[in-house]
């Protein structure tokens, strides 16, 4: 039985949503705490449980190690530009849809394919521990940056290493899927 790395996934978690942090910033100038924390949350949980789903049915007719092939995706994003930051935000009827939504058309892809490798091997106990954990740290970063977007000097920062941050933790990510699925150790032991 894996038990998840919690360090990892909170890597994970910052990397996959490092980007998402500047559209925080403006969200909750637009709309309330609590109808960010919540519109938010939804997003996330709705993607991890995407994530976990896919994984389980992976591992349903493809051993574990090879699994670790899928370590190539996050080092893939690290390394493909795409224009995610032009997604437009829709119009809706709720405060809570409207960031859920737009969490969802700017995260998606990228969420689902740092998070699916991740995911893949853990059991429906330890998936249910990841939802509370990634919960809790979602709200907390929905708190903590609604109390810095107030500091010129983290914008900044933010802005001119943010993109390059973001990328060395998938690259990192990825190399732990590779380790982790033992997809290392298989092909060492092919050698």
């Amino acid at each position: 039985m894996i038990l998840m790395n919690y360090g990892m996934l909170t890597l994970t978690f910052f990397s996959v949503n490092l980007d998402f942090f500047f559209m925080l910033i403006f969200l909750l100038k637009k709309y309330r705490l609590h109808q960010v924390m919540l519109g938010y949350l939804l997003g996330n949980l709705i993607l991890l449980v995407a994530s976990y789903l896919i994984g389980r049915t992976l591992t349903l007719f493809l051993p574990e190690w090879l699994l670790g092939v899928l370590g190539f995706l996050p080092i893939y994003l690290a390394f493909h530009d795409d224009d995610d930051d032009d997604a437009q935000q829709a119009h809706h009827r709720t405060p809570i849809l409207a960031v859920m939504v737009t969490y969802l058309s700017v995260c998606a892809g990228c969420n689902l394919a740092i998070f699916l490798p991740v995911l893949v091997g853990e059991t429906g106990l330890h998936f249910l521990m990841t939802l509370g954990f990634i919960g809790g740290l979602t709200l907390l970063v929905v708190i903590l940056i609604n109390f810095i977007a107030e500091i010129s000097a983290v914008t900044k920062l933010m802005t001119r290493y943010g993109e390059s941050l973001m990328k060395i933790c998938y690259v990192l990510i990825g190399l732990y899927v590779f380790w982790d699925s033992g997809l290392i150790r298989h092909l060492i032991a092919l050698v």
